[in-house]
């Protein structure tokens, strides 16, 4: 499996002590000219600027599959680096390539794994899946991002890109339409349906379990004496 070290994106004092803050869409925009102009490091600013957010946009696309997700999302980079020259745009362009590269590469890897059927995980260990990022913020945050992903996931197919590109990916409703091939107004009715339902979900009550009645007492013996039942609620307070 490849990793961030073969692209030379690892820190080998580890990762920091905080998450640094996402770049201003200006960063992102000299980012990527440098970058192009083969500035290394500039290159290391759009990794790790959209490389989280990828991550989560293919958990999603390949049914939860941290490592498959991490896998995909380095040959998109790969492909990212070889054909950086040809990219034209800013940073919210850059990141909607990014993610046309990476949906292009995961319904590749769909594809194969429907030829060569494995047996997949059911849907409830979905909430083990580990979380993508390395850093502290992330750590921090890994229980809200996983449950926020098991909602988006269980969103119909349309509704669930839409949302991702949309709201993790920060992509305008354009940008989206260009990554699924979609009209722009398609996509913002899908992603605006997907909101809507994510937060009924957000607003539904946590079903309350009912208690199950104490069991009938029954004859144990010859002479019909009966022994107690088991003890309720009501006879231990």
């Amino acid at each position: 499996m490849q990793n961030a070290d073969q692209f030379g994106y690892a820190d080998d004092a580890g990762p920091p002590s905080r998450p640094a803050p996402p770049p201003s869409d200006e960063d992102l925009d000299q980012a990527v000219q440098a970058a192009q102009a083969g500035d290394e490091e500039a290159f290391r600013q759009l990794f790790r600027a959209v490389q989280p957010l990828l991550l989560r946009y293919l958990r999603v696309l390949v049914g939860g599959d941290a490592a498959d997700a991490e896998d995909i999302a380095s040959e998109a980079w790969l492909q990212i680096a070889r054909d950086l020259h040809t990219f034209h745009g800013d940073g919210d362009g850059f990141r909607g390539w990014a993610a046309t590269i990476a949906r292009h590469r995961a319904l590749d890897h769909l594809r194969a794994k429907r030829r060569r059927p494995t047996a997949d995980l059911p849907e409830e260990y979905l909430t083990e899946v580990a979380a993508g990022d390395d850093t502290e913020g992330a750590v921090l945050t890994a229980d809200g991002t996983r449950r926020a992903l098991e909602m988006i996931a269980a969103l119909p197919k349309d509704q669930a890109e839409a949302v991702l590109l949309r709201v993790v990916l920060q992509l305008d409703a354009e940008s989206a339409a260009q990554v699924l091939g979609k009209r722009a107004g398609s996509v913002r009715m899908a992603a605006h349906r997907g909101l809507r339902k994510l937060a009924k979900l957000l607003e539904a009550p946590a079903a309350v379990p009912t208690q199950r009645p104490a069991p009938r007492p029954r004859k144990t013996s010859a002479e019909g004496v009966t022994k107690p039942g088991a003890s309720t609620l009501k006879d231990m307070r």
